[in-house]
Formats: structure tokens, sequence, C-alpha cells
């Protein structure tokens, strides 16, 4: 187990690093209240039984003393309990906000290229539950396990002045309960520990699938399918976390009879002695009390190390997503570029995996600045995958991508988008107010421009009839606004941008006739002085927007015409 957990164990201590001071204050308090809990019981049974031995006897008896030692002992166990709360808890919530920022500010550079494959629910998963499952690190493992180390020493020395014999007892007891015990009840929880992790991630992802797409489950019948997916996960889960946790609450039961069968030991021993008149009645309580108060802090031990395994399960999920390396490396700093650039794919080839066909297979394309250019063909003709090369969201394996002369190795990421404005064929809106949908495309942008936005995507009648206007929360995912004023916040968005180059990507799927005729005139609007690529499957009513039309199949560039050459012949092909 420390073999194989040592990465995991040291990765953590680092990540933990900046609230050490925090962390090791906690412990200290724990430590201290520990130890004054084991103080008070055996001073308390030694007191206790003194005074009975002295009332029966008639002898004198210094009370003051040891009642002030209780006394201390209380107070610093009451204390102590409630300082230890307040500082691991402060160290714990410090600890986890610092580990989630760490991941969000590294999965930035991943995006999208390298989270493609992992859908929206697995990285809440890993952002919220994987890093809240790393508290008991610290609150579970880490404080239990040196305080009931530090403390067994610390009663054991004690034992040990009075007897060794006594304290080898104690010793071995809590090798028991502390070592034996908790590795044999890790190696029976830990498969199911670990899959309980998965599975929880996994029907995290199906129910968000039921809320988000539950139209979409309406309209091909497979509610109840879903439902089944989602039951029988649901039932293995609860399978594994049960079988976790009988597991646990049997390595309890077995604590407290490792500590009735080391009690037991030790008065054996105490009795002895005893008899031989080495020893006072009320020392015998003493350690027998010490003793027991001892496996107090070994207790849980083993709940914490069955706890372990999903522990390290997410610990394990965050640093494998915390050690992707970024598809592109970014410069340093981002070579200039000029006010109208032109776009030029050199021999560009894209592909998603090492297995899967080539989605650009060695295109060359090039955009002169102004020029309107529509790039046609059939789903999986690499349309979009021209998109993503040039927004430098997924790396080319050959070739490369010169925008206004510069190679896309040259640009930051960051500089590139800007100066390209892209209406995207699913618009992206937060559960924000419209004006802060608006101004993530321009954060700065003042009253007068963003009224000159919105009436050139016509939405100035859209923004009356919102209750709160501008702050008006559009809901998630942009659920309280239609699928065409999505597409023309997306227009107005770009708008904003102000970017001399304009991308669109299926600008009117899926809207209706009207919607996508009063789209075409924002979009004319929008497109005006501005170097154009648009990405369709059909034409249409967009054939206003471009000059020419560049046919894609397989991947490849397999013909440039002009707009009218490919309408007519579009039309005698319908014919």
């Amino acid at each position: 187990m420390i073999r194989e957990s040592a990465p995991i164990l040291h990765r953590l201590l680092t990540a933990l690093h900046p609230v050490r001071r925090w962390m090791q204050g906690g412990a200290a308090l724990a430590l201290l209240a520990a130890l004054a809990a084991i103080g008070l019981m055996a001073v308390s049974g030694w007191f206790i039984a003194a005074m009975a031995v002295a009332g029966a006897t008639g002898a004198a008896i210094n009370y003051y003393t040891p009642a002030a030692a209780i006394r201390a002992f209380a107070i610093l166990r009451s204390g102590g309990r409630y300082a230890e709360r307040v500082v691991t808890h402060e160290a714990t919530l410090r600890g986890l906000s610092g580990l989630r920022a760490g991941l969000f500010r590294r999965l930035i550079p991943l995006a999208p290229a390298r989270l493609a494959a992992l859908r929206s629910a697995e990285l809440f998963a890993r952002l919220r539950s994987d890093i809240d499952a790393m508290e008991h690190f610290y609150l579970a493992v880490l404080v239990p396990a040196t305080v009931a180390i530090l403390s067994v020493a610390a009663a054991a020395l004690v034992c040990f002045v009075v007897s060794p014999a006594v304290a080898g007892v104690l010793l071995l007891g809590a090798a028991g309960a502390g070592v034996v015990l908790p590795g044999w009840i890790r190696r029976r929880a830990t498969a199911d520990a670990v899959q309980a992790v998965g599975e929880a991630a996994e029907l995290r992802g199906l129910l968000l699938d039921a809320f988000r797409g539950h139209a979409e489950l309406l309209a091909w019948n497979a509610v109840d399918s879903h439902r089944a997916r989602v039951a029988a996960l649901a039932c293995r889960l609860d399978a594994h976390r049960a079988r976790a946790e009988g597991w646990e609450a049997a390595s309890g039961a077995a604590t407290g009879s490792f500590a009735q069968l080391t009690l037991i030991a030790v008065i054996a021993v105490a009795l002895a002695a005893v008899r031989r008149g080495g020893w006072s009645p009320p020392l015998l309580v003493m350690l027998a009390l010490l003793v027991l108060a001892a496996f107090e802090v070994i207790a849980p031990l083993s709940e914490a190390l069955a706890k372990w395994p999903a522990t390290r399960r997410s610990c394990e999920r965050v640093f494998a997503l915390i050690d992707t390396p970024p598809a592109f490396v970014e410069p340093d700093h981002s070579a200039p570029l000029p006010s109208r650039p032109a776009i030029v794919f050199e021999h560009a080839c894209l592909r998603y995996a090492d297995d899967l066909p080539w989605a650009l297979d060695d295109v060359n394309l090039s955009l002169t600045p102004g020029a309107r250019v529509a790039v046609v063909g059939a789903s999986g003709a690499g349309k979009s995958s021209l998109l993503a090369a040039l927004l430098k969201f997924q790396p080319l394996q050959k070739g490369r991508v010169l925008f206004g002369g510069r190679p896309l190795s040259e640009l930051q990421g960051d500089v590139l988008r800007r100066h390209v404005a892209v209406i995207a064929q699913h618009t992206v809106l937060f559960n924000q107010s419209l004006l802060d949908n608006l101004l993530l495309a321009a954060p700065d942008a003042d009253a007068e421009c963003i009224e000159r936005a919105i009436a050139r995507a016509q939405l100035t009648s859209f923004v009356a009839s919102l209750p709160q206007g501008y702050d008006t929360v559009l809901g998630d995912a942009g659920a309280r606004v239609s699928g065409g004023e999505a597409r023309r916040i997306a227009v107005a968005r770009a708008l904003l941008l102000d970017a001399p180059v304009m991308v669109l990507d299926e600008p009117t799927e899926g809207l209706d006739a009207r919607t996508a005729q009063d789209l075409y005139a924002a979009l004319a609007e929008a497109a005006c002085d501005r170097t154009v690529l648009l990405i369709t499957h059909r034409l249409g009513g967009l054939a206003r927007l471009v000059d020419e039309v560049v046919v894609m199949a397989a991947g490849r560039v397999s013909e440039r015409l002009g707009v009218q050459d490919y309408l007519d012949r579009e039309r005698r092909r319908s014919a």
C-alpha cells in the first residue's frame, strides 16, 4: 500500500503546501486534544480509585493536585477539540479551493483539444466531487494517522515507565488494531470503493443527459431505455457502496474487540503485579483506563484507510487531468498581425486519433483579406475541422496554417481568437444576464456599441420584451431564449468583437424560414468589409454572403468555383 500510494501522497502534500501551516496547526491541536482526553481518563481513574481506597482505609490523600490536573485536562480536551475543528476545516477549505482553482487554470490550455473526450458532467465531477473527496486525505487519513501514532507512542512511554510488559501489550494491541486490521479491511474494500468512484461519475453524466437531452429522448422514444440505464447503474453503485461501507462497519466492531482483548491482557499483567505487592490498586485502574483511552485514537484508522482507496482514485483522476500535456505550447509573446489578415492552409492534415481517418487530408486553401468564401460538403467532409485548425482548437499533424502571414505557432491562442469572430452552429450562452453574455466578446464595450450591435442583429424588440432588459438572466445554456434569439445574440456578440475575420458555422441550421431570413440580413450587414468563411451543408439564402465556394469531401478540397457557377450546378442536379 505504501509503495503504490507514495506518489499520490507526495503529489497531494506538494499541492497542499500553501496551506501547510494551517495543516500543521490543525494536527497539533488534534494531538493536544487526544493527549488531554487520554490524560483525563487515566488521571480520573486513578483519582477515583485512590479516593475510594483512602475512604476505606482512612489514609490521607492530596486531592488538590489530581483535581487540578483533571480540570486542566478537561479544559484542554474541550478547547482543543473546538480549536482543532476550526483550524482543520479552515485548512481543508483553503486547500480544496486552491486545488480547484489550480485544476481550472490547468484546464484552460487543455480546452478543447485535450478535453473533447470528456463530457461536461465528467469535467464537473473532477472539478467538484473528486476534489471534495480529497478532503478525506487530510481530515480522515493524515490527521487521524498522525494523532494515533504520536498518542499511542506517548501512552506506551508512560506505561513503559511503570511496566515494560504493559507497554508491550499496548503496542501489540495497537499494531493489530491500527496496522493489521486496517490493511486487511483495505484489501477487501478497495475494489468496491474504486468502482464506486467511476460509477458515481458515470451516473452524474447520465442524469445530466436526461436533464439536458430530455427533448431528444422523447423524440426518439428513448426515455424508458435511458431510465433503465440510470436505474441499473444506480443499483450497481449502491451495491458497491454498501459492500465498502459494510467493511468499514466491520472494522469498527473489530477495533472494539481489539481494545477489549488488550484491556483484558493489561489487567491480567497488572493484577499479577498487585498480588506481588509492587503496585497499588489505583495504579492498575489508571493503566487500564489509559490503554482503553489510547484505543479511542486508534479506532478511526480502519475507517480512514478503508476510505483511502476511493480518495486515492479521485486524486488519480484529478492528477491525470493536471498531467495532460496541452495540444499547443503557447509562445511567450505573440507576433504582430496586420489589420486585414490573410488566411492560408498549407498541406494541412488533421485527425483526432491515430486509429481514425484523416479529418483534413492535405488541404491547401487561401483566403485573401476581404475574401468571402463558403466551404460546403456532407457531414464528415472536414468543414468543422477546418475551423478547429484555424482557431488552434486542434493541432495539425502535418502542414501548417498561416494567419496574417504568421504560422499559428507564433500566435497566442487568445490573440488569434480576438481577430476571428465566430458564429457557431451551437451558440454558447451562460446562466447570466444578457449583458454579461454580450460582454464576453468585448468586456470594455460601452452602451452605444452594445445598442448598435443589438440593432444590427435585429434584437431591439427582443430586448424591449425582456422583463429586466439587459439584466434578464438567460438561464442555463440559454434555456429562456429560443434558438433564433440565441443565434441573433451570437451575431450581436460577433459584432461587438469587431474582428477582421468572421466565421459562420451552419448559422441557420435548425431555424424556421422566417427566422433564417431575418438572420440573413443581420449576417450580411455583420460581414461587411470583413473576411468571411462560411461553413454549411447547403448555401440556400446564405449565397448572398459569399463570392466563392469550396467543396470538400473526405477531408480534401475537391473543387473551388464561383458562387453562381455552384448554384447553377446544384440546380441542374436537383432538376
